[in-house]
């Protein structure tokens, strides 16, 4: 009992996140939720700080908006809380990370590991169905918790 009120305080403290919303460019912009809302949750919140500055982000829903993290495409029902404890790994590393630093991939060798991270994306799904071909986007695909990624390649696999 002493342990699950103890993860209920630890799902209700601030995590401060860093993304940045892709509409082919980026948009970077910081925003507080609580480690135990889903992405869902985040994306209504991003939304929210987004809408009075992008028109499209204003007339779209939630379930539009896509985030990916490390190259990957998180799904809505997840929680940060479910991915910083489960060590969550995406295909350049640790995805739990959420302090940004500069891209790791243009300061040094692409293929080490990382516990850095960079920014995640916040796009609209309408955006990636008509880009999905085109660098960035061709190298999302959608976070699978048991998937193990061994080693970060710049071609995909």
């Amino acid at each position: 009992m002493q342990w699950s009120r103890e993860q209920e305080l630890i799902k209700n403290e601030p995590l401060s996140i860093t993304y940045s919303y892709w509409d082919g460019t980026g948009h970077r912009r910081a925003i507080q939720v609580r480690k135990g809302d889903s992405i869902g949750e985040f994306l209504r919140a991003v939304q929210q700080q987004l809408a009075p500055e992008f028109r499209e982000v204003r007339t779209t829903s939630v379930e539009n908006l896509l985030y990916v993290k490390e190259d990957l495409i998180i799904p809505h029902q997840h929680s940060f809380y479910e991915l910083i404890i489960n060590k969550a790994r995406g295909k350049s590393g640790p995805l739990f990370h959420f302090d940004v630093h500069e891209d790791v991939r243009t300061i040094a060798d692409a293929t080490k590991e990382k516990d850095e991270s960079h920014a995640g994306k916040v796009v609209e799904r309408h955006w990636y169905e008509k880009n999905k071909h085109i660098f960035p986007a061709s190298r999302w695909e959608i976070y699978d918790p048991t998937k193990k990624w061994e080693r970060y390649t710049i071609h995909g696999d």
